[in-house]
């Protein structure tokens, strides 16, 4: 077939990066330029997640050809992946061999079956891969990650539709006869009966349903995600499988049908916080954050440069979203109904206290009067405190909109309740997103600024709270809260150090995080914390290091710093933990770099790691050895 790669090429008795990704640009370069309008946003949303694999196999090309030895056992997912890339490939050709009439209905499914499990197969490929062994930037991990997580979704959505399976002859039968077609030649397969479900040159059932949505439509008043599919004038994103929701329109006529307005274009799912760009489309906030923060500077619609990355909500989008999620029964945060909690596992938990005199007390924050005001937001921090059906009851009668206002005010116990009981509230998992979506981390962060020192104190605690939700690190780390992190870090109380560290710690795992981290000094914070003489914060700071050192710009710092000599006493002197988060902060210093490996060899790092391979944690076992291994290379 053309275009497909013949064979592979191996590298070391596996299969070659370098070979696949001539394999994957071979696929972006080909495009879907001649995919089948039936097909035509499957090939290109197939493409886009492949294209990202571009990044993966450059770093792990660079790695491979440097010379370092692993055994087959380590890099065996590559065979997966080409495997998986040339059987997309191949479902590229098969997709652009004929025009929409050509495809019988029985052939149309085929085809969707096909692309549930080349999707599955690529899933499955990137899961395997050893990132840690190959020392992958976390950039290119999140990309990965993103990618497995759209191609999971685009799996389930085939599995959902009972698509008939079709074995592999079947599938090399339909290749065959699609590339007879391709080729102008007859798409007469011998072996094939005609009750089989080939290629027919008939209007089939798939056009049939098609026709159907697009008459319907235009008696409609509401855009659904079935009108997105007709429409070439938007971003391939945004529309849906178009033979998937044909399929399962017959399967289920009453299915419900999420409005294309309500979908992310990015994450196609249901948006909970929309924003608007400035190109005035709308997207998810944690998707189109965690896009510009990739480096992204255009709009992922539109194409057009974003001369202005701020985001805005748009409350009457999420008011409307709101409003059909009611009408549908579609559950939102933190729902009760008739005194009970529907819990995720679908059992419902009761809720036992005083609904009424909850909401009454909450009608109290909004009262004129400010001595009212205090007692009834005082009342309100101790009760979010003393039970999980108070934090659910409290959230549900509307308490956190006016909270966050209360934030706002100038008088200091006032807003020092209101961030507490707000702290208090997101104990809550469910009352984190809705703390979110009333725009509160912007007041959040500004009492961390200017705000008393417990305000300050149990402000990094809430944002450490609502960061244990991942998509709400970066929203946390875009509006300005790690410079403010660092300074509490570097100047509050030991309470509102390690509130500080924490929620640093928690923000870093997300790798733009660290470079804005670095950016505020947080280096010469943590140095300083490694030299006090009462060593309170050692570990929390050897912690956070461990994070940061993945990263190019801090590991520049911290070498510049002459952090490694300090890393190599601590190796030999520190508690268990302390070592062990010493070996973790070494290792990506010294794994890619000459010059920092002879530097911890100079200082004799080999003894004590040797130690640690057999008296450590095991974390600690598995950075020293690797280590190791590095010295005696």
């Amino acid at each position: 077939m053309a275009g497909v790669f013949p064979s592979s090429s191996v590298h070391g008795g596996y299969a070659s990066p370098a070979f696949l990704l001539r394999l994957v640009l071979d696929i972006v370069s080909a495009g879907t330029a001649r995919a089948n309008a039936v097909f035509k946003k499957d090939c290109t949303n197939l493409v886009g997640m492949i294209s990202v694999i571009t990044h993966l196999l450059e770093e792990t090309k660079g790695f491979l050809s440097s010379g370092h030895d692993r055994p087959s056992s380590s890099v065996s997912w590559l065979v997966d992946l080409e495997e998986a890339l040339q059987s997309a490939q191949r479902l590229l050709s098969v997709a652009s061999a004929h025009h929409s009439d050509n495809y019988s209905d029985e052939a149309a499914k085929r085809v969707a079956y096909q692309f549930q499990c080349v999707t599955c197969k690529l899933e499955t490929a990137l899961g395997k891969i050893p990132c840690d062994q190959f020392h992958i930037s976390e950039e290119v991990q999140e990309q990965v990650a993103m990618v497995r997580g759209q191609l999971r979704r685009a799996a389930e959505r085939y599995r959902s539709l009972n698509l008939p399976k079709c074995s592999d002859a079947e599938s090399r039968l339909l290749e065959k006869e699609c590339a007879g077609t391709i080729h102008g030649t007859s798409a007469k397969v011998d072996g094939i009966s005609e009750n089989s479900g080939t290629l027919q040159h008939a209007a089939d059932k798939v056009t049939k349903i098609l026709e159907r949505v697009t008459s319907s439509s235009s008696n409609s008043t509401s855009l659904t995600s079935s009108d997105v599919c007709l429409s070439n004038e938007l971003d391939p994103k945004r529309q849906e499988n178009m033979v998937s929701k044909g399929f399962e329109e017959t399967k289920k006529p009453d299915a419900l049908v999420i409005p294309d307005d309500f979908i992310c274009p990015i994450s196609l799912e249901l948006m909970r916080d929309p924003v608007v760009v400035a190109t005035g489309q709308t997207y998810e906030r944690s998707y189109i954050q965690r896009w510009i923060d990739c480096g992204n500077a255009t709009c992922p619609i539109t194409r057009q440069n974003l001369e202005d990355t701020t985001l805005t909500p748009n409350y009457v989008l999420r008011s409307l979203i709101n409003q059909w999620c009611a009408e549908h029964n579609i559950e939102q945060p933190s729902k009760i109904a008739n005194g009970r909690l529907k819990k995720s596992d679908g059992s419902f938990h009761d809720i036992s206290c005083d609904k009424e005199a909850i909401k009454a007390l909450v009608c109290k924050l909004s009262r004129p009067s400010i001595v009212e005001r205090k007692a009834a937001v005082a009342e309100i921090r101790s009760l979010s405190k003393s039970s999980m059906d108070n934090r659910i009851l409290i959230a549900d009668a509307g308490a956190i909109p006016v909270l966050v206002n209360l934030l706002k005010t100038a008088d200091v116990s006032l807003q020092e309740h209101a961030v507490t009981s707000i702290l208090n509230l997101s104990i809550f998992d469910n009352n984190k997103s809705l703390i979110m979506l009333t725009g509160a981390l912007p007041s959040i962060v500004q009492v961390l600024e200017a705000g008393s020192v417990e305000a300050r104190e149990n402000a990094a605690a809430t944002l450490f709270s609502l960061s244990l939700v991942d998509e709400n690190k970066l929203i946390i780390g875009s509006l300005g809260a790690i410079p403010a992190l660092v300074d509490l870090l570097q100047h509050g109380r030991t309470r509102g150090k390690k509130d500080a560290a924490i929620a640093l710690f928690s923000l870093c795992l997300y790798q733009v995080n660290k470079g804005r981290a670095v950016k505020a000094g947080i280096i010469a914070v943590l140095l300083e914390m490694l030299s006090e003489t009462r060593n309170v914060m050692v570990d929390e700071a050897l912690t956070i290091f461990s994070v940061l050192a993945s990263n190019h710009e801090a590991k520049s710092a911290m070498v510049k710093a002459k952090i490694i000599p300090v890393l190599v006493d601590f190796l030999r002197t520190g508690s268990p933990k302390t070592k062990e988060n010493a070996a973790a902060t070494l290792l990506p210093l010294c794994m890619k770099d000459a010059k920092n490996l002879a530097c911890i060899i100079r200082l004799g790092a080999d003894l004590p790691l040797s130690e640690l391979t057999k008296r450590g944690t095991e974390r600690a076992k598995r950075k020293a050895t690797s280590l190791l291994e590095y010295i005696r290379i």
